[in-house]
């Protein structure tokens, strides 16, 4: 695997995979991502996967060394991270996300529609069939940066962004879509809600999605929606 590693800090290392957003990449970060897991390194406080980089912050104190510790990781880890493969036939996790557009749940999307000359009916049917790849996860507790969103819709992010938006909005900024999974200020342009929960602090795995994950948007209805979310409570 090609990968270059760069200081990121007193404690701290970043691990380069690539210069562009592509599945490709993303594919070599959960790799790595996946490798420090497996390898519970009692030196490493964390990682921190992003669009083509993993971060690594170390403990300096737990590595012995006769030069600096960012060295010794060095030399750790460059022979490791050599080794490693992306499976090419490993099959990604299908997560289908159910969403009510329009209304009071997508305030945005005729904006939307009127910005890229479009129906509304439209901009909901180029959404929904997309084909969407979790790239990160940031910003906010379970936040997901979704790709491969078409340019057809694409919309910058509004020029005033709204002190809330409620948790569950499905919203567009640039040629991304991503799902906000708690209530926080924003300014992603909003076509609708969803009733899944994305966020669980008290569960064993918090956040729904991970980096990797194939996305299905769903249509449903006002009704669909109120009946998920019952039966959600």
């Amino acid at each position: 695997m090609k990968y270059t590693i760069e200081p990121l800090g007193d404690n701290s290392m970043i691990i380069e995979l690539g210069q562009d957003m592509s599945h490709e990449i993303q594919q070599k970060v959960k790799k790595v991502s996946s490798f420090f897991e497996e390898n519970r390194f009692d030196w490493v406080i964390e990682t921190v996967p992003g669009f083509t980089t993993v971060a690594v912050f170390y403990d300096p104190l737990k590595i012995k060394t006769k030069t600096l510790p960012y060295d010794e990781v060095c030399a750790f880890l460059e022979p490791l991270l050599e080794k490693l493969e992306v499976d090419g036939d490993a099959e990604p996790r299908v997560v289908e996300i159910p969403v009510c557009y329009g209304g009071e749940f997508g305030p945005d999307l005729e904006e939307v529609a009127n910005h890229n000359g479009l129906t509304v009916d439209e901009v909901i049917d180029i959404h929904s069939n997309g084909e969407y790849t979790v790239y990160m996860i940031g910003f906010a507790p379970g936040f997901p940066y979704i790709g491969g969103m078409s340019e057809r819709i694409a919309a910058p992010r509004r020029s005033n962004p709204r002190l809330k938006i409620p948790a569950g909005s499905v919203g567009i900024a640039g040629k991304q879509t991503g799902v906000y999974p708690i209530e926080t200020p924003g300014g992603w342009q909003l076509i609708g809600k969803t009733p899944q929960k994305l966020f669980t602090p008290d569960g064993d795995t918090p956040s729904l999605l991970q980096a990797g994950d194939q996305i299905k948007f769903v249509p449903i209805s006002e009704e669909e929606f109120q009946k998920i979310e019952e039966d959600a409570k």
